[in-house]
Protein backbone atom coordinates (compact mmCIF):
# COMPACT_ATOMS: atom_id res chain seq x y z
CA UNK A 1 0.00 0.00 0.00
CA UNK A 2 1.52 2.98 -0.88
CA UNK A 3 1.10 6.69 1.12
CA UNK A 4 -0.28 9.73 -1.20
CA UNK A 5 -0.24 13.51 0.11
CA UNK A 6 -1.75 16.28 -1.55
CA UNK A 7 -1.34 19.89 -0.82
CA UNK A 8 -2.56 22.81 -2.73
CA UNK A 9 -4.18 26.44 -2.20
CA UNK A 10 -7.73 25.73 -1.31
CA UNK A 11 -9.87 22.81 -0.63
CA UNK A 12 -11.69 22.45 -4.39
CA UNK A 13 -8.39 22.01 -5.94
CA UNK A 14 -7.31 19.26 -3.52
CA UNK A 15 -10.98 17.33 -3.63
CA UNK A 16 -10.26 17.14 -7.80
CA UNK A 17 -6.79 16.06 -7.28
CA UNK A 18 -7.81 13.08 -5.05
CA UNK A 19 -10.65 12.41 -7.30
CA UNK A 20 -8.37 12.71 -10.28
CA UNK A 21 -5.66 10.08 -8.48
CA UNK A 22 -9.44 7.77 -8.06
CA UNK A 23 -10.40 8.13 -11.90
CA UNK A 24 -7.72 8.57 -14.11
CA UNK A 25 -4.78 7.24 -11.97
CA UNK A 26 -7.24 4.41 -11.73
CA UNK A 27 -5.69 3.97 -7.87
CA UNK A 28 -7.90 2.57 -5.10
CA UNK A 29 -8.02 4.43 -1.54
CA UNK A 30 -7.68 1.91 1.13
CA UNK A 31 -8.49 5.13 3.67
CA UNK A 32 -10.43 7.72 3.48
CA UNK A 33 -9.01 11.43 3.25
CA UNK A 34 -7.25 12.84 6.26
CA UNK A 35 -6.92 16.51 6.92
CA UNK A 36 -2.41 17.13 7.32
CA UNK A 37 -1.71 20.41 8.70
CA UNK A 38 -0.10 22.04 5.51
CA UNK A 39 3.46 23.39 7.45
CA UNK A 40 4.21 19.48 8.23
CA UNK A 41 3.19 19.08 4.56
CA UNK A 42 5.56 21.66 3.22
CA UNK A 43 8.08 20.07 5.18
CA UNK A 44 7.60 16.85 4.58
CA UNK A 45 7.48 17.52 0.52
CA UNK A 46 10.71 19.55 0.74
CA UNK A 47 12.01 16.56 2.28
CA UNK A 48 11.18 14.21 -0.97
CA UNK A 49 12.18 16.65 -3.11
CA UNK A 50 15.19 17.84 -1.33
CA UNK A 51 14.63 21.40 -2.68
CA UNK A 52 12.97 24.34 -1.36
CA UNK A 53 9.23 25.47 -2.41
CA UNK A 54 8.42 27.69 -4.29
CA UNK A 55 4.94 28.26 -3.19
CA UNK A 56 3.73 27.14 0.28
CA UNK A 57 0.45 25.18 0.67
CA UNK A 58 -2.52 26.04 2.71
CA UNK A 59 -4.42 23.15 2.88
CA UNK A 60 -2.96 19.58 2.70
CA UNK A 61 -4.84 15.55 3.25
CA UNK A 62 -3.31 11.93 3.05
CA UNK A 63 -4.31 8.75 2.19
CA UNK A 64 -3.73 5.33 1.24
CA UNK A 65 -4.09 3.46 -2.12
CA UNK A 66 -4.23 -0.39 -2.75
CA UNK A 67 -1.69 -0.25 -4.64
CA UNK A 68 2.22 -0.36 -3.87
CA UNK A 69 4.58 2.61 -4.09
CA UNK A 70 6.17 1.64 -7.47
CA UNK A 71 3.05 1.33 -9.40
CA UNK A 72 0.97 4.25 -7.80
CA UNK A 73 4.12 6.60 -8.79
CA UNK A 74 3.46 5.68 -12.03
CA UNK A 75 0.56 6.32 -12.49
CA UNK A 76 0.32 9.45 -10.55
CA UNK A 77 2.98 10.54 -13.58
CA UNK A 78 0.01 9.94 -15.94
CA UNK A 79 -2.26 13.12 -14.44
CA UNK A 80 -2.50 16.52 -14.54
CA UNK A 81 -4.04 17.26 -11.14
CA UNK A 82 -4.70 20.39 -9.94
CA UNK A 83 -2.30 20.15 -6.97
CA UNK A 84 0.55 18.74 -5.98
CA UNK A 85 0.52 14.62 -5.31
CA UNK A 86 3.53 13.52 -3.86
CA UNK A 87 3.78 9.42 -3.09
CA UNK A 88 5.81 9.19 -0.04
CA UNK A 89 7.48 5.75 0.39
CA UNK A 90 9.01 4.74 4.07
CA UNK A 91 12.56 5.73 3.29
CA UNK A 92 11.30 9.00 3.73
CA UNK A 93 11.62 11.14 7.28
CA UNK A 94 8.40 11.83 8.40
CA UNK A 95 6.75 8.74 6.57
CA UNK A 96 5.58 7.37 9.95
CA UNK A 97 3.91 10.39 11.53
CA UNK A 98 2.06 11.28 7.86
CA UNK A 99 1.13 7.04 8.90
CA UNK A 100 0.20 8.61 12.35
CA UNK A 101 -2.20 10.82 10.86
CA UNK A 102 -4.10 8.88 8.71
CA UNK A 103 -4.67 6.29 11.61
CA UNK A 104 -5.78 8.84 13.66
CA UNK A 105 -6.69 12.36 11.77
CA UNK A 106 -9.73 13.98 11.28
CA UNK A 107 -11.04 13.32 7.83
CA UNK A 108 -10.99 15.39 4.78
CA UNK A 109 -14.19 17.15 4.62
CA UNK A 110 -16.39 17.00 1.16
CA UNK A 111 -14.62 13.99 -0.35
CA UNK A 112 -17.10 10.90 -1.79
CA UNK A 113 -15.49 8.13 -3.79
CA UNK A 114 -17.37 8.95 -7.42
CA UNK A 115 -16.73 4.37 -7.99
CA UNK A 116 -19.39 2.37 -7.58
CA UNK A 117 -18.87 -0.83 -4.85
CA UNK A 118 -20.70 -3.05 -6.84
CA UNK A 119 -20.00 -4.97 -10.10
CA UNK A 120 -23.50 -5.36 -11.03
CA UNK A 121 -25.05 -2.74 -13.55
CA UNK A 122 -27.71 -0.42 -12.00
CA UNK A 123 -31.28 -0.90 -12.56
CA UNK A 124 -33.42 2.18 -13.10
CA UNK A 125 -36.84 0.21 -14.13
CA UNK A 126 -40.24 1.03 -12.63
CA UNK A 127 -41.17 -1.08 -10.60
CA UNK A 128 -44.51 0.30 -9.67
CA UNK A 129 -47.23 0.93 -11.45
CA UNK A 130 -48.71 4.37 -11.10
CA UNK A 131 -52.18 5.47 -12.09
CA UNK A 132 -52.64 7.48 -15.31
CA UNK A 133 -54.60 10.24 -13.26
CA UNK A 134 -51.39 10.73 -10.96
CA UNK A 135 -48.90 11.06 -14.24
CA UNK A 136 -50.26 15.01 -15.52
CA UNK A 137 -51.32 16.40 -12.19
CA UNK A 138 -49.58 19.33 -13.09
CA UNK A 139 -52.71 21.74 -14.22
Amino acid sequence: MALILIRGENNSKVLNAIADVERHANLTLETKPKKVDAKFADKLVEGVLKAPLRTKSKVATAFRVKEDTPDAIVQVKKIHPPAHIVVVSNTYDGYRELSKIIKEGKVFKGYYSNKTTGTQMKDYKLRKKIPNDTVNTYM
